[in-house]
């Protein structure tokens, strides 16, 4: 092949080339094999090896048949989230996660079952149109664990090869349907022998084609209306852009498609929460440009929001997310914060003031919460109420000062995954450890003072997270009975009624809990919902024991 002819083929799409390579000795090279080869891996389920039927995305990113799911378990030590779709488990069966998921987690994934269907009608509509065709392609299958395309020359006698009807694409496709082609099998085409012509391979790409437009429209985020960027699936089946499910999470915790409830914002990053990786490779082959040019403008929007001090931080008092927040604004310079708020996406910082060592250090704390303002009262002379509702936590990384207010760089702090919450306390209880909470637990004894009849300090960490729930409900209950001052009918109008889910709840408790701001803060810094109810459960046996 001449250099024009190669930088002809060079500038086609990957599909285009790969039944057009120059005939060559058995058996051909493997970057000619990897096309048709990884086409059809990437349609294979990896236990099974067959078309991936009603196709599964696990929490890990990866996919199987709803079929070659492993057994279901009960799973033991888990009480929240306890609904009936996570006291059941499966292993997942990939070596390299061999994570416990629950089966809520486990949906059908939407998109790649859509993307597969159109592939494979594809496929098959072609295919039908030249059944009476001559065209024929010698396929050598390599039945070793560990073989690869380059071994392949050497083990030629060894390999079990046929002639089947079709170019590379569909003689490598029906071994798969038939069950003849493991994943993790290499293959290789004996050009010399084969009967192939370019009117043969035409009518392939021309499928490869048809699959590339018909699917398309269903690789758009429904939230940015873009390709995906690191698409990740939700635990209800739908893929959204791994920042625009972010976003979403920010404010409210249901699917954007279904509206189903997700159960706890993730981290979502790449280790916590993997892309979806068969969805992933299927963008990078079919829409490869699409994708780098999608790739350029994510990185061009996030320079922009990440650069110098882009967020304005109100040094004032303690805020929570979903939480609201009043505040008073009279100062000038934080009418002018809030102004420019308000002509822009409405949202802030809100930090804590601490008195500073030095001139060096900040005269804040690191830890914050992002604030969005629902409602402004503006009054004749500048003054202004507005409200706010929490939305997620942040911690300064790098902080100035902009006509006299804080500005700051951010990074998000988000809880760790539900898995991992679920992982950690089936860690922490042991049965004999469970026995102790159940025994000794304060939600048992009866107290009529806070003076007289206290309980002995309960074993927090040996307490399951629903029994943590309980205990913290019940005094609050007491708390109402004994009409405390700070759970009046007023407080209760600001921040609603005592929440039961337990996400929440450690945002409310301490919203209206008479404790040091200090001890509110370590809340900010938590990441499980777990850790908040045991930092919360801790007040409540200091409060029943001790003056605050």
């Amino acid at each position: 092949m001449s250099p024009a002819q190669h930088a002809e083929v060079a500038d086609r799409p990957w599909f285009e080339t790969y039944g057009r390579d120059e005939p060559s000795s058995w058996p051909t090279k493997p970057e000619q094999v990897a096309t048709a080869r990884e086409l059809v891996r990437l349609c294979q389920c990896q236990i099974c090896s067959l078309l991936l039927k009603d196709a599964v995305t696990l929490p890990c990113g990866r996919s199987l048949c709803r079929r070659c799911l492993p057994p279901t378990h009960e799973r033991a030590n888990i009480s929240y989230p306890a609904g009936p779709e996570r006291l059941l488990g499966v292993q997942c069966p990939f070596p390299d996660c061999g994570k416990d998921h629950a089966v809520g987690d486990c949906g059908g994934d939407v998109i790649l079952n859509k993307a597969l269907h159109h592939l494979e009608d594809n496929l098959v509509k072609w295919r039908k149109k030249k059944a009476h065709s001559s065209t024929t392609t010698v396929i050598a299958v390599d039945e070793q664990e560990d073989g690869s395309a380059d071994e392949l020359g050497e083990k030629r006698a060894e390999l079990v090869h046929r002639r089947l009807p079709g170019g590379r694409l569909t003689t490598t496709w029906a071994l798969m349907e038939q069950g003849q082609l493991r994943y993790d099998a290499e293959v290789a085409y004996d050009t010399e022998s084969s009967s192939t012509n370019d009117e043969y391979a035409d009518f392939e790409v021309t499928s490869l084609h048809a699959t590339q437009e018909e699917a398309r429209s269903e690789m758009d985020c429904h939230v940015c209306f873009a390709l995906f960027w690191e698409p990740l699936t939700t635990a209800c089946g739908h893929t959204f852009c791994r920042s625009c499910l972010q976003r979403t999470l920010d404010h409210s915790q249901y699917c954007p498609i279904c509206r189903r409830q997700l159960a706890i914002n993730p981290l979502l990053n790449q280790v916590v929460c993997p892309s979806n990786s068969r969805l992933s490779a299927f963008i990078n082959i079919f829409w490869k440009d699409e994708l780098k040019t999608r790739g350029e403008m994510y990185r061009s929007e996030q320079l922009g929001q990440h650069g110098d001090f882009d967020i304005p931080l109100f040094v004032c008092t303690l805020a929570f997310p979903r939480m609201p927040t009043f505040l008073h604004i009279f100062e000038p310079r934080y009418r002018l914060m809030i102004r420019r708020a308000l002509e822009g996406d409405k949202t802030f910082g809100m930090v804590l003031p601490r008195r500073a060592r030095d001139s060096s250090e900040p005269y804040f704390h690191e830890l914050g919460t992002l604030l969005r303002i629902t409602n402004a009262h503006f009054y004749p002379d500048g003054r202004s109420l507005i409200e706010t509702i929490g939305i997620s936590r942040f911690r300064v990384t790098r902080h100035g000062m902009t006509d006299g207010y804080a500005v700051g760089n951010i990074e998000r702090i988000d809880d760790i995954s539900l898995e991992e919450e679920e992982a950690s306390e089936a860690q922490e209880i042991s049965p004999a450890s469970s026995e102790r909470g159940s025994t000794g637990s304060p939600t048992s004894i009866d107290r009529k003072s806070r003076i007289s009849d206290t309980p002995r300090a309960p074993d927090l960490d040996g307490m399951s997270t629903a029994a943590l729930m309980e205990f913290a409900l019940a005094f609050v209950a007491r708390m109402r009975a004994q009409s405390v001052p700070w759970l009046t009918a007023r407080m209760t109008s600001i921040y609603g009624e005592c929440p039961g889910d337990p996400g929440l709840f450690p945002w409310w408790l301490a919203s209206i809990l008479p404790v040091r701001d200090i001890e509110k803060y370590r809340l900010l810094g938590t990441s499980s919902v777990r850790d908040r109810l045991k930092i919360c459960c801790s007040w409540i046996v200091e409060w029943e024991t001790s003056a605050w």
